[in-house]
């Protein structure tokens, strides 16, 4: 299989999408690494099987829609292996698989008769002291963006999951890419306001467009750089609340079609007068894990 991924909006045309089924059930609270599952979890509003099995397949049903090849990892029992994104993601033509955190490691060996079948030419893998996920890693044509933590926050806060050193090995890995990186404000606890990934706070959309959330950021000068990078009659901006129920966390099926949720009705109707056609998915008891449409979703190749 050939693996071509250059930017977030090209003409999707293989995806590994997550599965919900047997994700193991609401964990203990100690068990949490995310604020917002601990957030449902103390509230007695986590997800169940069955709803997230719906919303996922409603998804997928969208994709295929579009003649998109959707793979699915292998299934293994009590796992959550909701959030593909995270575990591996391709630049270019190369599959990356970074050093996850341990509560999640597992996911990667439900991908492994998939990455199996690539040239292990094509597949890197990062040194134990390069950490970083999939949903801090958007692509344009020209830019690799990272979203990451300074050490103090690294080392602090579990929700850090890409540290200097990942972004390091990316710049030396993709040596034709300007690099740049953004520090993020993290919380353990408080889910309003601390940005797990970079896709939690900012998505590139449609022809040169963004969503930006400035509160997920933690330098202004961040955000100008972004506004440089993008048209600005193009840019939408989000609030913190807005950051919280994941309205960045979109996906674009093409240049032209994003899929979001039908409660954003402020956000689709932005996109749509930018001329995007808004494929309305509900995925409301996903977020609740912490993550949305992106998150879920590891492209293989786009056009």
């Amino acid at each position: 299989m050939h693996l071509n991924v250059k930017n977030e909006v090209g003409k999707l045309q293989t995806v590994v999408l997550g599965i919900a089924k047997d994700f193991g059930g609401t964990p203990e609270a100690s068990a949490c690494y995310d604020p917002k599952s601990l957030e449902n979890v103390l509230k007695g509003t986590y997800p169940n099987e069955s709803d997230l099995v719906k919303e996922m397949s409603n998804f997928c049903e969208i994709l295929q829609r579009y003649d998109v090849n959707v793979l699915r990892p292998q299934n293994i029992s009590g796992l959550n292996q909701i959030y593909a994104r995270d575990i591996a993601f391709v630049i270019d033509s190369k599959l990356c698989i970074p050093n996850i955190i341990e509560d999640r490691s597992d996911e990667l060996l439900a991908l492994q008769s998939l990455i199996d079948r690539f040239d292990q030419d094509s597949v890197i893998k990062m040194p134990e002291s390069a950490r970083i996920e999939g949903g801090d890693v958007l692509l344009t044509d020209e830019y690799i963006l990272i979203g990451y933590s300074e050490d103090e926050d690294f080392e602090k806060y579990k929700v850090a999951r890409t540290n200097k050193e990942g972004v390091a090995f990316i710049k030396a890995q993709f040596p034709d890419r300007t690099v740049v990186a953004f520090e993020l404000n993290k919380s353990d606890a408080e889910p309003i306001g601390s940005a797990l990934h970079l896709d939690c706070c900012f998505q590139p959309i449609g022809r040169n467009g963004a969503i930006i959330c400035e509160a997920g950021f933690k330098n202004i000068e961040d955000i100008e750089i972004l506004e440089k990078m993008f048209l600005k009659e193009n840019i939408i901006r989000i609030n913190a609340d807005e950051m919280y129920h994941m309205n960045s966390n979109l996906f674009s099926i093409s240049e032209d079609v994003i899929v979001s949720q039908p409660n954003f009705r402020v956000l689709n109707e932005k996109l749509r007068k930018q001329g995007l056609t808004v494929e309305e998915v509900q995925y409301s008891e996903v977020s609740k894990m912490g993550g949305l449409f992106r998150c879920s979703t590891m492209p293989l190749k786009r056009l």
